[in-house]
């Protein structure tokens, strides 16, 4: 296996190595892709390891790899992750018969790692990192943002404040009950009000007039 002196081969190598071990990661591939990539990385560390590098290279990727699971599936914040790549970066470097063939294949790694993703696009994701993602995320279509929509709805409405305002306080419109503010206004308990504006969940009211009064 000569052809592995040349640096560029050795990217290419852990290019592929990577790109299939990640994506075994990310994707449900039935193993296939974690055969791929370890037969392929198993060639690039037996090749080059020797009497001054011994195996604790390829037990120092073999931990960042653990650390990456680990992360993906318990702490999901990337931090160990990241420490993984970090790991196995250096396991893949230290190696290296010279500067630009480590250098080469750190950077066959990094291309590697992101270029594994792609397969996200084709093959069932195993949802790693998903609370970093945030999946269950506020959207209005399970009803987070049902809230701010009925509040808008009461903009017009008439009311009663249930408590004194300072300038905060209750009022009752439609027979439910919200709370709200007067802005620079205190207002006394059982006054009529009428809602102005809402922000959010912000309910802006004023005292309401004679002349503004519902009949």
């Amino acid at each position: 296996m000569e052809w592995l002196d040349s640096a560029t081969i050795g990217f290419v190598v852990v290019f592929l190595g990577t790109l299939f071990l990640i994506g075994e990661l990310l994707v449900r591939a039935k193993g296939l892709f974690a055969i791929l990539g370890v037969a392929i990385m198993a060639m690039y560390f037996s090749y080059h390891l020797s009497g001054d590098v011994g195996l604790w290279v390829v037990i120092l990727y073999m931990v960042g790899m653990a650390l990456i699971v680990i992360d993906g599936k318990v702490i999901t914040d990337g931090t160990v992750a990241l420490l993984g790549v970090i790991l196995m970066i250096i396991g893949l470097a230290v190696p290296a018969p010279n500067l630009i063939y480590g250098v080469l294949v750190s950077m066959g790694f990094l291309v590697g790692g992101f270029s594994s993703a792609l397969f996200l696009k084709v093959f069932p994701s195993r949802n790693l990192w998903a609370k970093m993602t945030l999946k269950d995320r506020l959207t209005g279509d399970i009803g987070y943002n049902s809230i701010n929509e009925r509040y808008h709805e009461l903009v017009g409405k008439q009311g009663r404040t249930i408590s004194s305002f300072r300038p905060t306080g209750t009022i009752e419109v439609d027979g439910e009950q919200y709370s709200a503010t007067s802005g620079s206004s205190w207002l006394e308990a059982n006054m009529d009000i009428v809602v102005t504006s809402v922000d959010g969940t912000r309910i802006l009211v004023k005292k309401l007039e004679d002349d503004e009064k519902s009949e």
